[in-house]
């Protein structure tokens, strides 16, 4: 048995700056942090001269490319891989759709999973690249890079997206003692929608595509933001941080009328007035998960399980996508 795992992620500044349609043209920059809640990928071996796929359905199949799940079904064939005698099972700690970068946690888990299935030792730049290949231009979903990246990289880190489609990584360089203030003081909470990344993020490809001014516009001024926002969390100015955290969801809700909705935009005023120095929703936008900065902690709980909102605590995660069983 083999169990690999991917941490999912929240972004801390610049995204939507790593899709293709942005940054083939102007470059992308972004910094996220990885999360310890995790998409896992188990495999075992059988004995039947067959392959088993085990995730919201149960398929059994005679070859992978009969698989109806189309990122196993592609992850399988760019590893030449025809899935005999093989059971493949998925696991998360948290649902899809909610804007924590779940499936690109699920294709480098996967990804390492199979490599490691090979007897291959691979880079945390391979699985990223081959986990982006495969969403992105096998399956041509209209998103970005930073899932893949992040998870396969783990840690608070600084991506920038060249034109060429190359990706730099680095850490980012935080203080241990603003890195745990950091994490002390962000909170996240459900709000009780979920929802497509790709529907939401396919109107930001088309716009970019069409060099739409005022998308572009709003996509420079993102990536501003995140350049401020490492040079906030660097320096230790993590107030700054949240104001800039702030600034980013107006940018982001002025790109496209799915971003937000009344309930989500009564929730954040909540939190603004109950400690919160700045929040936004995580990921494509239209449900999934709030994150805030706040220095008023216990207030700003307080206010947000009176609404009915379920906090989900985390630490940050420094391994990115990793094998945990191989026996």
């Amino acid at each position: 048995m083999l169990i690999a795992r991917s941490p999912l992620r929240i972004s801390l500044g610049g995204g939507g700056t790593d899709l293709p349609s942005y940054y083939r043209e102007h470059g992308g920059f972004l910094v996220a942090g990885a999360i310890n809640k995790y998409v896992y990928i188990t495999l075992h071996r059988t004995f039947n001269d067959e392959l088993i796929v085990k995730y919201s359905k149960l398929e059994k199949v005679s070859h992978a490319r009969e698989v109806e799940h189309p990122i196993i079904r592609e992850a399988l064939a760019l590893l030449e891989m025809d899935g005999r005698y093989l059971e493949i099972t998925s696991m998360a700690d948290i649902p899809a759709g909610t804007g924590l970068g779940s499936s690109g946690s699920f294709t480098t888990a996967l990804l390492k999973a199979l490599h490691a299935w090979q007897h291959h030792l691979v880079h945390p730049e391979q699985i990223a690249a081959q986990a982006c290949h495969i969403e992105l231009e096998r399956l041509g979903e209209p998103i970005g890079k930073q899932d893949q990246y992040i998870a396969a990289f783990g840690g608070l880190t600084c991506f920038e997206f060249l034109p060429d489609d190359t990706v730099k990584a680095w850490p980012l360089a935080i203080s241990q003692d603003t890195r745990e203030e950091l994490e002390d003081n962000l909170v996240v909470f459900f709000t009780g929608y979920s929802r497509s990344a790709s529907s939401i993020l396919k109107e930001q490809d088309q716009r970019s595509k069409e060099h739409d001014a005022e998308m572009i516009r709003n996509l420079h001024y993102v990536k501003e933001l995140g350049l401020r926002s490492k040079k906030a969390l660097e320096s230790g100015a993590l107030d700054e941080f949240g104001a800039l955290m702030h600034e980013h969801w107006q940018h982001k809700k002025a790109r496209s009328k799915g971003m937000s909705n009344a309930a989500i935009n009564e929730f954040y005023d909540l939190a603004l007035a109950n400690g919160a120095l700045g929040g936004k929703l995580i990921g494509a936008g239209g449900g999934g998960f709030l994150l805030f900065y706040t220095t008023d902690k216990p207030r700003l709980l307080r206010a947000m399980r009176n609404k009915g909102l379920s906090e989900v605590r985390f630490h940050f995660d420094f391994e990115g996508t990793a094998l945990v069983i191989n026996e």
